[in-house]
């Protein structure tokens, strides 16, 4: 609660029981990507010692860095303004830039190299520069902000939200019918109406324990689920290395094409972020998105110098940690049970033992929270920009789940659709704040976001596979058509408002 105007400092609590279930939406979003890593590296040939001694580790001391200070970040907004519902900022892997490095940047270079330990270091070299990268971008961070409309911003997050997040997790509910739908029962009563569960015990767990149960009574998690679980317990230590020294080395002298995945999706990582920062705003919990981002560069570095691969940021999970009520608890717990179950090899057991099916009404949860919060946080009239906004991801969902097959796949569909979907995040904003610029009668600023949109087409960070000059001509073209017509309206009105006659 917020204290009045005057009184005495509030007691900022170190951990309540709203962040466990916070903890466990946090948890599984992260356990999630780890072990799709795990998975991932081990078929493409990596060894264990290098997934599970070095890549997993350093991901961990990523973690750990960026949910500490968040929550320490939290402490100090709390006593700022002198109030007790101050969230934490959550932190972690984002999938599609955790896609995007897997297939982007580590096979190819374990493609070029035909060593799985060479690609490992040229992916941690990438990796740090995508930290520099994101930590430079902080500068003007701000700025950005402060001249991207929210609509568009949150109506970018509420596309990821509604596909990979609250989407892909209903799939993933419905895969097992009887105990998903039971658990999403649960998570609907718990969370969204806010029904006390039995015993006075958190949602989440409540719904974890019983779902898990449930799904071993009934046979629908076999036993063979334990074996698995327990196949890479040990002690991995958590310690730096020279691995990304070396993997500069190897980048600099033979692999430069791995920078024209890196910078793209650096970029991407740093919106996310600002978008993540912007929706924790709407929701009540001001941060520095110049700071988040800064923070969110550091923590990638110092998992880069632990033997880490992937890029980490503000979560797209934020927002529903708050919905929850959750404070600066949920944070810490995360940040210190992934470096234990790191280090012991926990993570791959505890991710075999629950089944997916258990988990994923959480996820569900958190992505409804983040649609909602979109529209709740936006002036009526801004609903038309936030819906187009969030269009985008349909695409790049599709093209993601069938990866280079996709341009293939669903071209009986759409021939718009790989395009579309290329770049998402960047035209989701842009469209969105082309929309508020016009639902606003900005026509200048409209076409001055075309004219963004027309030069992001131009070097290929938008509608194309990779950076290049002139790399979709046709979307250049269209972006300036648009820009061109926003100016038309732009010139009517201030025909009109100079008071000239109008043309019959």
């Amino acid at each position: 609660m917020a204290a009045t105007p005057g009184s005495s400092p509030v007691h900022y609590p170190w951990y309540k029981k709203e962040d466990t279930d916070a903890f466990f939406a946090l948890f599984q979003n992260n356990i999630a990507n780890f072990v799709i890593i795990a998975i991932t590296m081990l078929g493409m040939g990596s060894p264990a010692s290098i997934v599970f001694g070095q890549v997993l580790p350093g991901a961990a001391v990523a973690v750990m860095v960026g949910n500490f200070y968040y929550a320490w970040s939290a402490a100090r907004l709390a006593r700022k303004e002198n109030r007790t519902d101050v969230t934490a900022l959550s932190y972690g892997i984002s999938t599609p830039v955790m896609f995007v490095f897997l297939f982007g940047v580590l096979l190819p270079a374990k493609q070029l190299t035909g060593d799985a330990e060479l690609a490992w270091k040229v992916a941690v070299a990438a990796c740090f520069i995508s930290g520099a990268i994101e930590a430079l971008i902080s500068l003007i961070g701000r700025w950005v902000q402060h001249h991207l409309p929210r609509a568009a911003m949150l109506g970018a997050v509420a596309g990821v939200a509604l596909t990979f997040i609250a989407g892909e997790m209903l799939f993933k509910t419905l895969e097992m019918p009887v105990i998903g739908l039971l658990v999403l029962a649960i998570i609907i009563v718990g969370l969204v109406a806010r029904v006390a569960m039995p015993f006075r015990l958190p949602t989440s767990l409540f719904a974890i324990v019983v779902g898990t149960a449930m799904a071993y009574l009934i046979g629908d998690a076999g036993g063979e689920r334990f074996s698995d679980a327990f196949t890479h317990l040990g002690f991995y230590p958590l310690l730096p290395n020279l691995a990304w020294l070396e993997g500069l080395g190897l980048l600099f002298t033979g692999m430069l094409a791995v920078l024209t995945v890196v910078l793209p999706i650096t970029l991407y990582n740093a919106i996310e972020t600002m978008n993540n920062v912007e929706a924790m705003e709407a929701a009540g919990d001001r941060y520095d998105v110049r700071e988040c981002q800064a923070v969110d560069g550091a923590g990638t570095m110092i998992g880069a110098l632990f033997g880490g691969v992937f890029p980490t940021t503000v979560y797209i999970a934020t927002v529903g940690a708050k919905w929850m009520g959750a404070g600066r608890g949920y944070s810490l717990l995360n940040g210190a049970v992934y470096g234990l179950a790191t280090m012991f090899g926990l993570i791959a057991a505890l991710a075999a033992i629950i089944p997916v099916s258990v988990v994923a009404p959480i996820l569900v949860f958190v992505g409804m929270s983040m649609i909602a919060t979109a529209f709740q946080s936006n002036d009526t009239r801004y609903y038309p920009a936030v819906a187009l906004a969030m269009l985008p991801y349909f695409a790049n969902y599709v093209m993601t789940r069938f990866g280079r097959a996709a341009e293939e796949t669903v071209t009986g569909i759409s021939t718009g659709i790989v395009p579309l979907g290329q770049g998402a995040m960047f035209m989701a904003i842009l469209i969105g704040a082309m929309t508020v610029s016009v639902i606003d009668h900005q026509f200048r600023r409209a076409a001055a976001f075309a004219a963004v949109a027309a030069g992001f087409s131009f070097v290929g960070l938008m509608h194309a596979p990779a950076l290049a000059l002139n790399a979709a001509p046709d979307y250049v073209v269209g972006y300036l058509v648009m820009g061109g017509l926003f100016l038309y309206f732009a010139w009517q009105q201030q025909r009109l408002a100079a008071g000239a006659p109008r043309r019959p």
